[in-house]
């Protein structure tokens, strides 16, 4: 009889952690405005740059995740280590700020 209520136990708990779990999904309302950026060829320039150069060596930040000011050393520190030149660094820069 103990066996059996053992057995019974066993599967019980294997069914039960197979079970395939709900995720609950929270949806969020914004009332803020969707920004448009007018995309030139030196924005679009920038952006290939940002993602090509600055993703090859880590994760890629979103230009608000840091303000204008603060994006400035980090792009000053991070040209000598990329070996990009002062137009290709003015186009990066010109993408980081269209999207601030």
């Amino acid at each position: 009889m103990k066996s059996r209520i053992l057995t019974i136990a066993a599967l019980a708990v294997i069914v039960f952690s197979c079970a395939v779990k709900k995720e609950t999904v929270k949806v969020v309302e914004t009332t803020e405005p969707v920004k448009t950026a007018d995309v030139t060829p030196t924005v679009a320039g920038g952006q290939n740059l940002y993602d090509n150069n600055c993703g090859k060596c880590h994760k890629l930040f979103k230009a608000t995740d840091f303000s204008k000011e603060d994006w400035k050393p980090i792009l000053v520190r991070m040209q000598k280590k990329a070996h990009l030149d002062d137009a290709q660094m003015a186009s990066i820069s010109d993408y980081i700020t269209s999207q601030l």
